[in-house]
């Protein structure tokens, strides 16, 4: 099951359509050093700690100026999680494992 998808859904094997737990969207700046790492260390996070529980989308800003003005993007890359509410936000390049479990409400 591919853990990159869009409007917070995951695909079931059987066919259905469920919400995810966590919707997270990430914004990064090409394939910049910075960017690679976030992506990496961010997946390896959701894998091992809510696996086949979250949808998250990547966000070339380079390529969706649109979006990063409207979501008020300053630094990069950032994360942004949308669900489950409060929505935070993380700046960095995802690598320290304990904040970004805080962030999503996570403990260890």
């Amino acid at each position: 099951m591919s853990n990159r998808r869009k409007n917070g859904r995951s695909q079931e094997t059987s066919g259905q359509i469920k919400q995810s737990k966590y919707v997270l969207r990430l914004f990064i700046t090409g394939a910049s050093p910075n960017s690679s790492r976030a992506v990496t260390n961010l997946k390896n996070i959701c894998e091992a700690n809510i696996p086949g529980d979250y949808s998250l989308e990547i966000i070339d800003v380079y390529q969706s100026h649109d979006i990063a003005e409207t979501e008020g993007l300053i630094a990069l890359p950032k994360l942004i999680k949308k669900y489950p509410l409060p929505e935070r936000r993380m700046i960095g390049d995802m690598s320290n494992t304990k904040k970004v479990l805080s962030g999503l409400g996570l403990e260890i």
